[in-house]
């Protein structure tokens, strides 16, 4: 869906604009965030020129390097991070902070830019500017990214307790599964490093607003703590990988533990009949009336001898 958003300040309140006529009629000092999301090539341009900017194109967004994602001019902010959404699919946002204006570019619509909107018409005065607004927008992703973890480890939970209460027979679905939940904890950690680079570029910045930095400080020490949920997913889940090759090796082995106490217990009448099956001419048992039934005899009773041994020996 496109929509062009503008909000700008008028008699101490924040209002809102569809259309770039408003430009025309407000200063640009009361302007505090301006939202593109998958807007025409139009819009784009006669904002470049109206603001003095430039505005990436969506290749540049995903194909600029990690540690390309953030520039900084005399006046100017630049950075790209990337937007989980729920289906854990990447959504790239280009930010531009100039003389105090936020410029957001994005193609598709994201739940954490529609919270940080209500916050803004809830408490205006927290939103003077677009280094606020950009703040607001770092610290709701960062707490979408946290709910994600914890969706996560619910997930890796529950998959845990499958496991265990499955223990007799488990099946391949179990390693997909397992796999599939360490990518996402992996595309979650990227996401969360991806913000670190830049919230920590931003930090360096001489000319963003003092009042704002122990914000930034703050949400750099909830990105350290939900690296360490993450590890400790990471953790779980090669815990849960191991447990399943264990109980996956314990079947074999019981598979294997079968097929040898049958072919042991069948050995002593093989051996008897091979012996009787033997054509030689002087072989006393051949004549005898009760030669079969004394080889089927000894066939029973070494059987049940080995049996007996297994039994006691507790290998059954």
């Amino acid at each position: 869906m496109s929509e062009l958003r503008i909000f700008y300040k008028e008699s101490e309140k924040i209002k809102i604009s569809k259309t770039l006529d408003i430009l025309q009629s407000i200063d640009k000092k009361d302007i505090v965030w301006i939202d593109l999301q998958d807007v025409k090539e139009e819009i784009e341009s006669e904002l470049e020129q109206f603001l003095k900017i430039y505005i990436q194109e969506d290749e540049e967004m995903e194909e600029i390097e990690m540690s390309s994602r953030y520039m900084q001019t005399d006046d100017s902010i630049v950075a790209n991070s990337n937007f989980l959404q729920t289906n854990f699919d990447v959504e790239p946002v280009n930010f531009i902070i100039k003389n105090g204006v936020l410029v957001t570019v994005r193609d598709a619509e994201l739940k954490s830019f529609n919270d940080t909107v209500k916050k803004m018409f809830v408490n205006t005065r927290n939103f003077p500017s677009g280094y606020h607004v950009f703040v607001a927008l770092m610290e709701t992703r960062v707490e979408y990214d946290a709910d994600m973890i914890e969706d996560t480890t619910d997930l890796i939970t529950r998959l845990s307790t499958d496991i265990n209460q499955a223990s007799d027979h488990v099946d391949e679905d179990v390693l997909i599964q397992i796999k599939d939940l360490q990518e996402k904890v992996t595309i979650i950690r990227q996401n969360i490093m991806d913000k670190q680079r830049v919230i920590s570029n931003i930090l360096k910045c001489d000319f963003f607003p003092q009042e704002l930095q122990p914000r930034l400080t703050m949400i750099i020490k909830d990105i350290n703590s939900l690296f360490e949920y993450t590890r400790f997913g990471f953790d779980r889940l090669d815990y849960l990988q191991d447990t399943f090759l264990g109980l996956v090796n314990i079947e074999q082995n019981k598979i294997i533990k079968i097929f040898t106490v049958v072919n042991v217990i069948f050995l002593p009448p093989t051996l008897i009949a091979s012996l009787y099956g033997m054509n030689f001419d002087f072989m006393p048992e051949l004549h005898w009336r009760y030669g079969y039934l004394f080889s089927v005899g000894l066939m029973v009773t070494f059987t049940l001898l080995i049996l007996l041994i297994f039994k006691w020996k507790k290998w059954l």
